[in-house]
């Protein structure tokens, strides 16, 4: 038996030791360096104002031109071409222009230049020399699946001192993604190495998922097998831990014995990143859950009334939430008004749903369900509203928790036992986000690094001694 661990254990470690080097060294560079994104507070700086005098027809007449007959919401901004409504279905998006209702959709590389443009200079980036670079489904920084909706995708150069890029959806002519050089540079270290991420292969998920979840389990059983090893050949001298072996042996050995802990946490919560429910549930409403949660709403409780609020805004928001559309709307970032259409007396103090609201829904949701609470901070399943200081609440039903964004309605977890394993299983084990580590971020920033640099140099021993097992077993 132990001769078949050591076989094992040496030709998987031959076969993965530059893959766990990789893993440990980006995962430092990832902590820093996230993967570039769109911020809720970059996407509303870049709206303007909507121009209500050019606003001709309600959103329920947008939403039958849109032809999604699930729509859930429907937003309405300013973009330089007017206001534009942006209609949700469950699958799919639609643009209708809100003068006329006609298609709204962008395929000219003119105005998605103008697009950028305009977002730019809001944003206060210099948006002079803006040029078209492509328009495509898929480049390296676009393949995620939250931007299949909004394929193909526009992309432009500002050609500023930050080598910003901006990717504008051909579906609602809204920006939705934006790159800066460094931010690109550190993250083809980063998180494309992480997570074995090239384009060709991401953009195939199910391609991508298969491959990445095997890779990880297979490393995952060579430090398994790595740390039985290491254990069984412990020597001791006195009080003093020994090995049996020497040089690069025996600093594999020794380094390997500080870091087996966290090797065999980190690696193994890294396989539990490509769960996708497999072992653990997925976070998500069921089919029943979510038909209940975003039930159609009767879009013609809106009436033109509604679209003249006293004060500018940068966008209105309607949406479906237990049957009942509501309307938003956003002046600044942190700041909302809310209503449930047609029923304008009943508009809410503080712009957010009521507990009275979210307990309604979650009695259609499910049974034997608690008073909904407001989520506080810190929690050890934390949830974020996208308006900045809006209260998530969560309502506990029987063994499944629903946390719903008090802002705009929307569930942003479903926590069952098993979900509520899986976010020590992975997300603490992986990242440290324990709580008591949380409140003391700079804490966290040095066990993080200190123990990715731990990982990266037991990774290099192994390196070392796989490169000797090849040469010998080649030139022998």
């Amino acid at each position: 038996m132990m001769s078949a661990i050591v076989l094992l254990h040496r030709w998987l470690g031959v076969a993965f030791c530059l893959l766990f080097a990789m893993w440990f060294a980006s995962g430092i560079v990832m902590h820093f360096v996230p993967f570039p994104s769109l911020t809720e507070a970059e996407r509303f700086a870049g709206l303007a104002p909507v121009d209500r005098a050019e606003v001709r027809i309600t959103v329920a007449e947008a939403v039958t031109a849109s032809k999604l007959p699930d729509a859930t919401r429907a937003r309405l901004i300013q973009r330089g071409d007017g206001p534009v409504y942006i209609v949700s279905g469950r699958s799919q998006l639609g643009a209708v222009h809100a003068s006329d209702g006609r298609d709204a959709s962008v395929t000219s590389a003119d105005i998605a230049l103008a697009i950028a443009r305009a977002h730019a200079v809001r944003r206060g980036l210099d948006p002079a020399p803006a040029a078209i670079l492509a328009r495509a489904d898929y480049d390296q920084w676009s393949v995620p699946n939250g931007f299949d909706r909004h394929r193909p995708l526009f992309r432009m150069a500002l050609g500023d001192a930050a080598g910003t890029e901006i990717y504008i959806s051909s579906r609602t002519g809204e920006v939705v993604l934006d790159t800066t050089r460094s931010e690109r540079g550190w993250n083809w270290v980063g998180s494309v190495l992480h997570w074995i991420y090239p384009t060709v292969l991401r953009r195939n998920w199910a391609l991508w998922d298969r491959v990445v979840w095997t890779l990880s389990l297979l490393a995952s059983i060579a430090a398994l097998l790595g740390a039985v090893l290491g254990i069984v050949r412990i020597r001791m001298r006195g009080r003093a831990i020994s090995t049996p072996y020497r040089g690069w042996h025996a600093l594999h050995h020794l380094i390997g014995l500080a870091a087996t802990l966290f090797v065999l946490t980190w690696i193994f919560s890294g396989w539990l990143s490509m769960d996708h429910g497999r072992l653990f549930s997925r976070g998500q409403l069921t089919p029943a859950e979510a038909r209940v949660a975003a039930a159609a709403p009767d879009w013609t409780a809106s009436s033109r009334d509604q679209l003249r609020p006293a004060s500018p805004v940068r966008e209105v928001e309607w949406f479906a939430f237990g049957g009942n559309l509501y309307r938003r709307d956003r002046p600044a970032l942190g700041s909302q008004t809310l209503v449930r259409a047609g029923d304008t007396s009943r508009a809410e103090q503080a712009g957010v749903l009521s507990v009275r609201d979210i307990q309604e829904l979650t009695a259609r949701l499910a049974a034997n369900c608690g008073m909904p609470s407001v989520l506080a901070e810190p929690d050890d399943y934390p949830a974020q509203s996208v308006v900045p200081g809006a209260p998530v609440y969560r309502a506990r039903c029987g063994e499944v928790w629903f946390d719903i964004d008090g802002a705009d309605g929307s569930v942003l977890q479903r926590l069952d036992a098993s979900r509520r394993a899986y976010r020590w299983f992975y997300s603490a084990l992986h990242t440290l986000d324990f709580p008591v580590l949380m409140a003391h971020p700079r804490l966290r920033d040095i066990l993080i690094v200190g123990l990715c640099a731990l990982g990266l140099v037991f990774s290099v021993t192994g390196i070392v001694i796989g490169w000797r097992r090849l040469r010998s077993t080649f030139t022998a």
